[in-house]
């Protein structure tokens, strides 16, 4: 029903600035009376992270920063929701406006800046919904401010993975100052170390997850996987949102506003770093591959390029909460077309050939 009445919705939604669409998007959802996810097909099925998913179709972080509906996004249909980035002091972010459509593109570029009601707020609702059902995890950051971004992570690792299935490590988004430095390797080591074992202390059962950015250079993919293998983190997100600005853009004035770059633009470039992470970790971390999937075929390619888990964001505010059935009705077709019987065996099986794509 809620699929249906998007085409409806949309002219209005699109009429308005990106965040009051958005805003208006989560009043809605929270007024839905509670309803449980459909039933997935059994093929949809992925074990990852110690876990049984239903599907391997997630929402991504940023949509749901506050934790204010997971239960309504589940119910959608998705296998998972992110909730966050959450830090641990409330902050407003960036100035508005700070999200921009580039319809032509089908592409969204946001600065938000990390915009959190802070980690207080965020642990009363995920304690409040302990014991429902569905996967949900949290995307952790750093204060904009913090003269302690090292102990940011940790306070929030402590009082959260106690009551969400992972805990997402965000040292990738581009619109906090510094932030992406924490990807170098002599931060990262640490910053992992820490995080791992505030998760040990506090709640062993919840995984960890590190999340980089699509910017970085192969280099620096060897370290970062290196370490994160040698630090015992249970998977990696590929990709956040891209600094770049590809030639092909058509919304040639909105292309220069300051943010990341999410949506079908980014989709090659995240897909090859996904390939090549694959290429690095093989069958050690499941990977959940993120950028541009906005069809079923779209969520295959990243399937075959390691993608054990996915997310998505950017594609529903062009397409709405039906293309979340249409991916997994599409994931299953193409199962039944190539006899499998799970999606397991077609993860990384081209990650090679999808690793030399060019741009």
């Amino acid at each position: 029903m809620i699929g249906a009445l998007f085409p409806l919705a949309k002219p209005l939604l699109h009429r308005l600035d990106a965040e009051t669409a958005h805003n208006l998007t989560l009043r809605g959802l929270a007024a839905l009376p509670p309803r449980r996810p459909p039933a997935d097909d059994a093929r949809l099925s992925v074990e990852a992270l110690g876990r049984r998913f239903p599907n391997p179709v997630g929402l991504a972080a940023g949509f749901d920063k506050g934790a204010e509906v997971p239960d309504a996004l589940l119910g959608l249909g998705f296998g998972f929701v992110e909730v966050g980035g959450v830090v641990p002091k409330a902050q407003p972010g960036n100035p508005r406006p700070r999200v921009f459509r580039l319809a032509q593109d089908q592409a969204v570029i946001n600065r938000f800046g990390l915009n959190s009601e802070g980690l207080e707020v965020v642990r009363g609702r995920l304690a409040a919904r302990q014991g429902r059902p569905g996967r949900v995890g949290v995307n952790i950051g750093a204060n904009k401010d913090s003269t302690n971004r090292l102990a940011d992570y940790v306070t929030c690792t402590r009082a959260l993975a106690p009551l969400v299935d992972f805990v997402t490590v965000n040292v990738s988004s581009p619109n906090t100052p510094g932030l992406r430095d924490l990807q170098g390797e002599a931060f990262l080591d640490e910053l992992l170390a820490r995080v791992v074992e505030a998760r040990d202390t506090t709640h062993p059962a919840s995984a960890i997850l590190l999340k980089i950015a699509p910017d970085i250079t192969l280099d620096a993919l060897d370290a970062m996987t290196a370490t994160a293998l040698r630090r015992g983190v249970q998977g990696l997100v590929v990709s956040n949102t891209t600094i770049a600005r590809p030639g092909t853009l058509r919304e040639a004035s909105l292309a220069r506003e300051t943010g990341g770059l999410s949506g079908r633009p980014l989709f090659a470039a995240a897909t090859r770093l996904l390939a090549e992470t694959y290429l690095r970790v093989g069958g050690k971390l499941p990977l959940v591959g993120v950028g541009g999937i906005d069809s079923a075929e779209a969520a295959w390619t990243k399937i075959r390029a390691g993608a054990s888990l996915l997310q998505l964001y950017s594609s529903l505010v062009y397409a709405g909460p039906g293309l979340i059935p249409k991916i997994k009705v599409g994931l299953v077709e193409r199962m039944k077309a190539e006899g499998m019987p799970q999606l397991a065996p077609v993860v990384g099986r081209d990650a090679a050939a999808l690793a030399k794509l060019p741009g």
